[in-house]
């Protein structure tokens, strides 16, 4: 079910369908931040939702990747954690419970994560189901341009190269405005979603760019390549501002220890 008020999970109707906004063109600051904590991202993602809400600053999109961490949706179990907290613990690997859809998923090194901070009235006309066939869409694209082809899935949400999950995704929205996104596996050590039943599925495969082109990436060059893919889905043009939205105080950080 898709609950447009406050976040998405569930299946959702696939069509190709334009997700041009109705104010085309407008501004989307964005920024690749490199290696970011889980916790420090989750609080930079609020206090952007906070500016943006109150009309402060434009659209803005964070592209980043994570150390190793295990996020919850609203309706992850940890039943699909295939490990004890203290074998995670004493890999480092860290656990966050969420107000993202979805289930349980992996972020760690070499995946690429997209955090769109976007009001969704004006991204596409306060489409819920166009704005998520639009970031599966933006991956879809790059992952084109590199030579992959890979689609959708008519039961499981993400991007799929053949039976195996290269993108997941998961979103929240609240007061109209997005958080949470998308999670592109570049180069990650594929192990580690040995972890987890991978967004609760079972019996499917995960892979990564990596892994299907024998070869890793430059994830910076790729992060432009989503930013620019992105705005030519949503009708957004992209504005490079790292210092701006790194500039949003934070109010309440937390730790990933």
């Amino acid at each position: 079910m898709i609950d447009p008020a406050e976040r998405v999970e569930g299946c959702h109707r696939r069509g190709e369908r334009d997700a041009q906004p109705p104010n085309a063109d407008a501004p989307c600051r964005w920024a690749w931040l490199g290696r970011v904590a889980y916790g420090t991202a989750l609080a930079r993602q609020r206090a952007l939702l906070e500016a943006r809400a109150a009309g402060a600053i434009p659209d803005s999109l964070l592209l980043l990747e994570h150390p190793p961490v295990l996020t919850l949706g609203r309706r992850g179990s940890r039943d699909d954690v295939l490990v004890s907290e203290a074998e995670l613990a004493a890999r480092g690997i860290a656990v966050y419970e969420t107000n993202r859809g979805g289930l349980v998923t992996y972020h760690g090194p070499g995946q690429l994560v997209a955090y769109p901070i976007a009001d969704i009235r004006s991204l596409t006309g306060g489409d819920v189901v166009r704005y998520v066939w639009g970031l599966e869409e933006s991956v879809i694209r790059v992952l084109a341009d590199l030579g992959i082809v890979a689609g959708r899935d008519p039961r499981h949400r993400g991007v799929w190269v053949g039976n195996a999950k290269i993108a997941a995704l998961g979103v929240a929205i609240s007061r109209g405005v997005t958080m949470h996104g998308i999670a592109l596996n570049l180069q990650p050590d594929l192990d580690h979603f040995g972890l987890i039943h991978p967004c609760g599925i079972h019996d499917r495969g995960v892979t990564s760019v990596a892994a299907v082109l024998g070869h890793p990436l430059d994830q910076a060059a790729v992060a432009t390549a989503l930013a620019q893919a992105f705005g030519s889905v949503f009708g957004r043009r992209m504005v490079y501002d790292p210092a701006a939205l790194e500039s949003v105080p934070l109010s309440n950080p937390v730790s990933d220890s």
